[in-house]
């Protein structure tokens, strides 16, 4: 172990600081399960010794779960919101907004649904629309749930739904599990727009006052394990593959072969512990 100060040689961000302090570990020959298993223990020790207090399991969610059901690869699981893919009943609706990304290569439609979400007004929302902007989402749809059993105007309150055939709202209802006074919201963008918008909403609506009022946040300490991060990622501007992480990581055993072949789908020997949010160590 070497605990030591460290300056952070890359571009600011507000949640990491240009200098700190890291327990770095150096090992041989041990397995992604063992280190994952040691680092648990130290962590375990640190928030007893420190703080008192005992933490719960720590689970293990894959990268790719992790963004689709949370929009981040770090997600905070005090959050009950989760989000949905929906695209496929998007494909051939009269809104072509939505219809467009539906068919679109590396689009995604997410929705999320707020339980008694309905109640929020007018204004709240248009504060949330101002939100997702900051994370290039062009815009925030919504359907207000009246009436569940009424896929019309009546029972569903929103702008987008005059241009939705039934069996889209149904689909979409039934796959978020919506109830009468519950709000859903959607993003449709290029996936990575929709991750971080999202994604940025569903924590911000968890832990705003509305939320907690509604137990939209539960427990105080939820850590997790992230684990099989992609190897790559486009660079859109660059057109070419870069490292996700850094150029260091191994990839899994027998991922290499998909360097030169299928580069998206190469997973690295690469995991993050995550608490309420925050990645704390990789």
């Amino acid at each position: 172990y070497q605990i030591t100060k460290c300056f952070r040689d890359e571009d600011l961000r507000a949640d990491r600081q240009p200098e700190f302090t890291q327990v770095d570990i150096e090992t041989s020959f041990m397995s992604e399960a063992e280190i994952t298993a040691l680092m648990e223990q130290l962590i375990r020790r640190v928030f007893k010794e420190a703080i008192d207090v005992e933490l719960p399991e720590f689970p293990r969610m894959t990268y790719a779960e992790a963004m689709r059901r949370f929009g981040s690869d770090k997600p905070d699981l005090r959050v009950t919101l989760e989000l949905v893919d929906v695209a496929d009943a998007f494909k051939d609706v009269a809104f072509k907004v939505f219809a467009n990304v539906a068919n679109s290569e590396g689009g995604r439609i997410a929705a999320m649904r707020i339980p008694g979400g309905a109640s929020l007004t007018r204004g709240e929302i248009d504060e949330y629309t101002k939100f997702v902007g900051i994370y290039g989402a062009r815009g925030l749809a919504y359907i207000k749930v009246n009436d569940v059993t009424q896929v019309n105007e009546t029972g569903l309150q929103s702008p987008i739904v005059k241009n939705l055939h039934d069996a889209a709202l149904n689909a979409i209802l039934e796959r978020c599990g919506a109830n009468d006074g519950d709000v859903i919201f959607f993003g449709a963008d290029k996936a990575r727009i929709v991750n971080d918008s999202m994604g940025a909403l569903r924590v911000k609506i968890g832990h705003s006052d509305f939320g907690k009022a509604h137990g939209y946040v539960q427990g105080d300490w939820k850590p997790l394990w992230v684990v099989d991060f992609p190897m790559f990622e486009f660079d859109d501007e660059k057109k070419t593959w870069a490292a996700r992480h850094h150029p260091f990581t191994a990839p899994k055993d027998g991922h290499e072969d998909r360097f030169a072949t299928d580069p998206a789908n190469a997973i690295a020997k690469a995991y993050d512990v995550v608490m309420n949010g925050w990645e704390i160590g990789g």
